[in-house]
């Protein structure tokens, strides 16, 4: 259970974080960022219950906290990816701004 403390951890503390900060708050990067530690989360427990690990402690914690750790990670990565491409979509978007002819 240790693999979905930390990406559970991870959304408890970026949601508080958000909640403070007000820039954050209306940011919707940061929005996604909390969904997607929080589904994260979800995703681990819906696996272990449908193992029957729900409440099995590892005998090796620390690989397992490890395991949640490169989850998180990878997570982050993510939604790095998926901010990089709203900008560059962004970007994209932009209509070219008329250049004046010069006389």
């Amino acid at each position: 259970m240790g693999c979905v403390t930390v990406p559970a951890a991870a959304a408890v503390v970026h949601y508080f974080m958000r909640k403070n900060k007000p820039e954050w708050k209306i940011s919707q990067k940061h929005k996604w960022l909390n969904l997607l530690l929080a589904g994260g989360a979800i995703f681990g427990i819906v696996d272990h219950a449908w193992n029957g690990e729900l409440f099995m402690i590892s005998p090796n914690l620390f690989s397992d906290l490890m395991l949640g750790v490169v989850i998180t990670g990878i997570i982050y990565l993510a939604w790095l990816y998926v901010v990089h491409s709203s900008k560059a979509d962004a970007i994209k978007t932009k209509e070219p701004v008329p250049v004046k002819a010069e006389n």
